[in-house]
């Protein structure tokens, strides 16, 4: 069973400044110049946290924010619902609700959360060097369940920033029967379990997460197309130019498009041709674009993940190769903040 409860979050206050310059995207796709224009944009913007110098300064930090009312804590707990508007990497603007709690934490074999993704050992060490410093969940991960979806407030949210709003909730919190989907988040749920396997404590077994239903009108999956430089001698059929709907894996390089062959999704198809030196966009123009540049020998364009596909696989027990979906958009890290203690 699903054991989700409120919790007492801990959120930015007046004197940190505007909320827009204090949230961040998710530490895993800020790159080098982002993380430099969030820095510089204030010195209480989250991503000193989620992307420190260090595990120790960004403790440091925490304390500081907190002795000087930074950061404060809810004298009670509570959920949270959450909306978030944003346009698609396709350009059409879409809503996306769901609902923020704490969960407790369980291993995959007890299948009430369910991976869908293959995960790499160097990013859980640095998450979980991370956790052991801070003591504190500094972003929230993205689970899907097949439930109803959630209804929004009728009054003004309690927190606003951008295309994110957020309401506290007195709703009742019923999950028990729900297989939870990770969406988005494989490397730090695996890093919750590892850090209460070490840490024991009850307020360890507990993370934040946004419970999204699989059935909410914004929900959606975008393909993550493949650059790679190398394609080992995979060779296809010569096609015209695709146009918004692509007709399997297609394969772009030397300013031609070649429809590959393949059985399965077409994440399985590109990885059992075992491409080298593979990066990863969203947006198909980039792709074809950064072959024209010389940046990528290839590009493999593909068609978005069924949604329903990623829950058959997951109830399985199989995981899919990395990069398999693309939710959009991202969770937004510092709206909350859940401290273990």
């Amino acid at each position: 069973m699903a054991d989700v409860r409120p919790f007492r979050a801990e959120r930015y206050g007046a004197a940190a400044g505007p909320l827009e310059d204090l949230v961040a995207p998710p530490y895993d796709v800020i790159d080098e110049a982002q993380r430099a224009d969030l820095f510089a944009r204030s010195p209480y913007n989250v991503a000193h946290l989620t992307l420190p110098d260090s595990e120790h300064e960004a403790a440091r930090a925490l304390r500081s924010w907190r002795e000087r009312g930074i950061l404060e804590r809810a004298p009670e707990p509570s959920s949270w619902v959450l909306s978030q508007t944003s346009v698609g990497p396709d350009g059409v603007a879409r809503t996306r609700n769901g609902l923020v709690v704490a969960l407790r934490v369980t291993p995959y074999g007890e299948r009430i959360v369910l991976p869908h993704e293959r995960t790499h050992a160097g990013p859980k060490e640095g998450r979980l060097r991370l956790l052991r410093a801070t003591r504190t969940q500094l972003e929230p991960i993205f689970l899907l369940h097949e439930g109803p979806r959630v209804e929004l407030p009728s009054r003004e949210p309690d927190l606003a920033a951008g295309g994110e709003r957020l309401w506290r909730s007195e709703a009742a919190l019923d999950f028990g029967d729900a297989q939870l989907l990770i969406a988005d988040g494989h490397h730090r749920y695996e890093t919750a379990l590892a850090f209460h396997a070490e840490d024991g404590t009850d307020a360890s077994v507990w993370m934040m997460v946004v419970l999204v239903s699989a059935a909410e009108d914004g929900l959606t999956i975008f393909p993550t197309h493949r650059l790679a430089q190398s394609v080992n001698g995979v060779r296809g059929e010569p096609i015209d130019a695709p146009g918004d709907e692509l007709p399997g894996v297609v394969l772009y390089r030397d300013g031609r498009y070649e429809l590959l062959a393949g059985n399965g999704l077409d994440v399985d198809v590109v990885d059992a041709l075992a491409p080298s030196g593979v990066s990863y966009t969203p947006r198909r123009e980039e792709a074809v674009a950064a072959v024209d540049r010389g940046d990528a020998a290839a590009a493999f364009l593909l068609r978005p993940t069924p949604l329903e596909a990623v829950f058959e696989r997951a109830r399985r027990g199989e995981v899919m190769p990395q990069k398999t979906t693309y939710f959009f958009p991202k969770l937004t890290s510092g709206l909350l903040l859940y401290p273990l203690e």
